[in-house]
C-alpha cells in the first residue's frame, strides 16, 4: 500500500549544484564504463585476460560464450537505458532530498533496482540469442535471416502503435506521475520503485532492443542510435508522435523485406 504521496517536484527545492553534478557525473560515469565494455568487448574469454580468463577457461566452452553474451546484453542496456533514465533518478534525488534525512543511498538503490529489471531482460534476450542460433534463424556472425527480420520488425513495428507502449512510455516520460502513483519512503521504498520503473520502461522499450537482432547485436552504430531514439521518445514532448512515427516506419520495413524475396 502507497505511503502519504510525496511533494510534487514543483514543491520540492532544487538539488544544491554541487550534489546536481556530482549525481549527473556519477550517471555519466557509469554509462562510459559501459560504452567502453562494449568497445573493447570480449569474444572469447582468453580476451579477458588475468583472473576472468582462468576462470571462464575452466568452464565448458559453451558456458564461457553464454556468459559472455549475457554480459554483453547486460552492459549494453546500462549503456542505453541509464541515460533516459537520468531525469528520473534526479526527479527521485530532489523528492527524496526535500523529505530529509541523506537521500544518497537511497537514490543508488532506486537506480540499482532500475538496472536489475534489465538485466533480468538481459538473460532473456541471451536465452532468446541461444535459441535463434540453435533454431539457424541467426548465425553466429548474428545476421537474421530476412523473413525472421521481417517479423521483427513487423511485430516492433504493431507495438510502437498499442495502448501497451502508450501507457508505458507515459509513465516512463512523467516523473511527477509515477511517484504520486508509487511513492514508497525508505530505502526499500527506493528499491521498490527502482524495480517498478524499470518494469514500465521494459514495457516501453523491449521491443526496440529486438531491434538489434535485425541490425546486429554487436553493431555499435545502432546501439548508439537506438540510444538516441529512446532518449527522445523518453524525454521530449514529442515522445508519442516519435514512437507512431516509428511504429508506420517499421512496419514498412518489414513489408520492404517481404516483398523484395
Amino acid at each position: 500500500m502507497n505511503e502519504a504521496a510525496p511533494p510534487s517536484l514543483a514543491d520540492a527545492p532544487a538539488l544544491p549544484i554541487g550534489e546536481r553534478i556530482v549525481l549527473y557525473g556519477e550517471l555519466a560515469a557509469i554509462s562510459a564504463l559501459a560504452w567502453l565494455y562494449l568497445v573493447r568487448m570480449p569474444m572469447t574469454p582468453e580476451d579477458l585476460g588475468g583472473f576472468g580468463a582462468r576462470i571462464l577457461s575452466a568452464l565448458p566452452p559453451q558456458l564461457g560464450d553464454l556468459w559472455l553474451t549475457f554480459m554483453m546484453w547486460a552492459v549494453m542496456m546500462v549503456a542505453m537505458m541509464l541515460p533516459s533514465a537520468a531525469p528520473m533518478v534526479m526527479a527521485y534525488a530532489r523528492i527524496a532530498n526535500a523529505r530529509g534525512g541523506r537521500p544518497g543511498l537511497r537514490v543508488w538503490l532506486f537506480a540499482s533496482g532500475y538496472v536489475a529489471i534489465w538485466t533480468l531482460f538481459s538473460v532473456a534476450a541471451t536465452a532468446i540469442q541461444c535459441a535463434l542460433i540453435r533454431w539457424s534463424f541467426i548465425s553466429n556472425a548474428l545476421v537474421t535471416a530476412p523473413l525472421v527480420s521481417a517479423a521483427i520488425l513487423a511485430v516492433a513495428g504493431v507495438y510502437q502503435l498499442t495502448p501497451l507502449k502508450r501507457m508505458c512510455l507515459g509513465r516512463c516520460q512523467s516523473p511527477i506521475g509515477f511517484f504520486v502513483t508509487h511513492w514508497r519512503d525508505g530505502a526499500a521504498g527506493a528499491l521498490r520503485m527502482g524495480l517498478e520503473h524499470g518494469a514500465f520502461c521494459v514495457g516501453c522499450c523491449w521491443m526496440l532492443m529486438a531491434l538489434l537482432f535485425v541490425v546486429g547485436v554487436m553493431n555499435l552504430a545502432w546501439v548508439a542510435a537506438i540510444t538516441v531514439f529512446v532518449l527522445l521518445e523518453k524525454a521530449t514532448a514529442w515522445g508519442r508522435s516519435i514512437a507512431n512515427l516509428s511504429g508506420l516506419a517499421l512496419l514498412a520495413a518489414a513489408l520492404a523485406i517481404i516483398l523484395r524475396r
